[in-house]
């Protein structure tokens, strides 16, 4: 009998919900499943997804944080568990430098390109040389000279 009270008592001690936690306690909750990737889903919290190891994640969240593990203790331990994966904003490491500098390199990339394009470029001369001012003056006075143009003024 004594073996059937402590397994319902151990039993009863992991089932840790959010609701079982202080204030406190469940303010970091709530921040820390919204921080954690669903492994399932990929594209949503532990919070927000009804995925069954979701829940589990949820209630090792909970439990850890009624036994007084700190923040970065739980993750580790999910991170140790599952891999970077679980969390939604990886720390920068080598391994993930290329996740946090492409967008940057592709700003850079994209700002260059645009410099590029509309870079200002020194406009032509309009000035005419004498020997080009000449000729206008012959063109214009031949075009003025001719008798279509002349039957256009009347």
């Amino acid at each position: 009998m004594r073996w059937l009270v402590l397994a319902v008592l151990m039993f009863s001690s992991l089932m840790v919900t959010a609701a079982d936690l202080s204030d406190a306690q469940r303010a970091r909750y709530h921040e820390l499943t919204a921080e954690l990737r669903c492994l399932i889903c990929k594209n949503r919290s532990i919070a927000e997804s009804n995925a069954p190891l979701a829940k589990d994640l949820r209630q090792i969240v909970a439990r850890k944080i009624a036994a007084g593990r700190s923040n970065a203790r739980i993750e580790q331990f999910l991170v140790d568990r599952y891999g970077e994966w679980v969390l939604y904003d990886p720390p920068f490491e080598y391994k993930t430098w290329l996740l946090w500098l492409t967008p940057f390199g592709l700003v850079l990339i994209g700002l260059g390109i645009f410099v590029l394009l509309n870079r200002t470029t020194t406009p032509p001369s309009t000035e005419l040389s004498a020997d080009q001012r000449r000729r206008l003056a012959r063109i214009r006075a031949e075009h003025d000279d001719s008798p279509q143009n002349a039957e256009d003024h009347r």
